[in-house]
């Protein structure tokens, strides 16, 4: 479950996420922050968090680094 899930984020960046602009209000990108908190919290609380991280993404939410 855990490596299907990378994989779809990895899906997401080399084809739709180009064509959205390739870049990211946080550092590290939501991206890589799903990637990260499916490594480290496994699929189901992990994806959750990155669930939670990519609502926040939005013109009127933060910016900067944000690895939380």
């Amino acid at each position: 479950m855990r490596w299907l899930l990378i994989q779809f984020v990895l899906l997401y960046r080399a084809t739709l996420g180009r064509f959205m602009g390739g870049h990211c209000r946080f550092e590290p990108s939501c991206s890589q922050y799903a990637i990260d908190a499916i490594n480290k919290y496994g699929p189901f609380r992990g994806g959750w968090r990155a669930f939670r991280r990519i609502m926040r993404c939005h013109p009127w939410g933060g910016r900067g680094y944000d690895p939380a």
